[in-house]
């Protein structure tokens, strides 16, 4: 659910980078006085782990579309909201930034459909309300399941009326709306158990990570090293080996896009704000589509489509490497973020 530059006008662009960074600001504000010392760390973990996992696109059977995880909710459940949404910021960033994923003047409405959904709106008001004291299996599955879905159903509805409202693409609401709804509620239910399973692996191993009440959210004197091990033992493993067999075919988004008009993909316009950021963007993914880049060649975001590696070991190759250096790169971002929010800390 990646947008695309092409998508938007400037002035929606411009509009959800504001709504996106003052939400980023107001999550700093709160992360320096809520966030407990021992989850700076898990920050990096599972920032590098959502990372990795969403190179993992699955198909969804009968259609020839394919879904990714957003992560979104994973991330409030263990880390609350402010976090959660600091985190998934840092992904989309790397993810724009060094991998053509996404584009820049997409970047605020990116952040903002796959964090402020899920964290602010999904976490609290679905996922809380319907486990509310039971944490048994069943009933964390139920309670991510719905929360998932209606986190992505909302995301879906805020790319479609971001389009709209730009006008910049021939996509009416009607039909575009009646084509991104049902495919993210088929990947929102994927989404949903993977969210439960690896909550509870997390509660099996410590389940004051995901408890909700304030005097329950810190880790106290034990370590978490063993959660952070695994959390990083599979970001590297899925992001350099797993992420091989991802399905190749279009995502929710391209999909529905290519039912409305027959392409995967909308032009941009090459002059102006899209054309000056597109060169931007050229410039700095150096593993644009997570692949090694061929001379003159881009990011699917950019002004120019990317070249495809010559054999199946190179495209491994750049998958592999594509996957660790993004993984680490996000860890140290979501690290560092986490790390300077509670330095600044007043001593009590």
């Amino acid at each position: 659910m990646h947008m695309a530059d092409a998508l938007l006008s400037p002035a929606v662009g411009g509009a959800m980078w504001a709504a996106s960074a003052g939400t980023i600001a107001y999550c700093a504000k709160k992360v320096r006085t809520d966030l407990d010392d021992s989850k700076v760390p898990l920050m990096g973990v599972l920032g590098a782990f959502i990372f990795a996992a969403q190179m993992i696109n699955f198909s969804i059977p009968a259609t020839g579309s394919s879904g990714h995880l957003g992560g979104g909710l994973l991330l409030a459940i263990l880390l609350g909201p402010y976090a959660a949404f600091l985190t998934i910021a840092s992904v989309l960033v790397i993810q724009a930034l060094f991998f053509a994923d996404g584009g820049l003047l997409a970047l605020g409405c990116n952040i903002f459909n796959l964090g402020f959904f899920p964290a602010f709106i999904a976490y609290p008001f679905v996922y809380r309300q319907l486990i509310g004291a039971q944490k048994t299996r069943p009933r964390m599955t139920m309670a991510a399941v719905v929360a998932a879905v209606t986190g992505l159903q909302l995301g879906a509805f805020g790319v479609v009326l971001e389009t709209v409202i730009s006008g910049q693409s021939s996509l009416p609401f009607s039909t575009f709306v009646l084509m991104m709804q049902p495919i993210h509620l088929a990947i929102g239910v994927v989404e949903g158990f993977v969210t439960a399973a690896v909550v509870s692996f997390v509660y099996k191993a410590r389940p004051e990570l995901v408890q909700f009440h304030p005097e329950a959210q810190s880790a106290g004197s034990r370590p978490v090293r063993g959660v952070l091990v695994a959390f990083l033992a599979s970001a590297v493993l899925i992001g350099g080996m797993v992420s091989w067999f991802a399905s190749k075919d279009p995502d929710g988004l391209e999909w529905a896009i290519a039912k409305v008009t027959g392409k995967e993909e909308l032009p941009g316009p090459a002059q102006g704000v899209h054309g000056t950021l597109a060169e931007v963007q050229k410039k700095i993914a150096l593993l644009p589509d997570y692949s090694f880049r061929t001379s003159g060649e881009t990011g699917k975001d950019g002004a120019e489509p990317v070249g495809q590696p010559k054999t199946k070991g190179e495209s491994r190759i750049g998958t592999s490497v594509s996957g660790v250096i993004g993984a680490l790169l996000t860890l140290a971002v979501a690290f560092l973020v986490g790390l300077l929010l509670k330095k600044r800390q007043p001593a009590a």
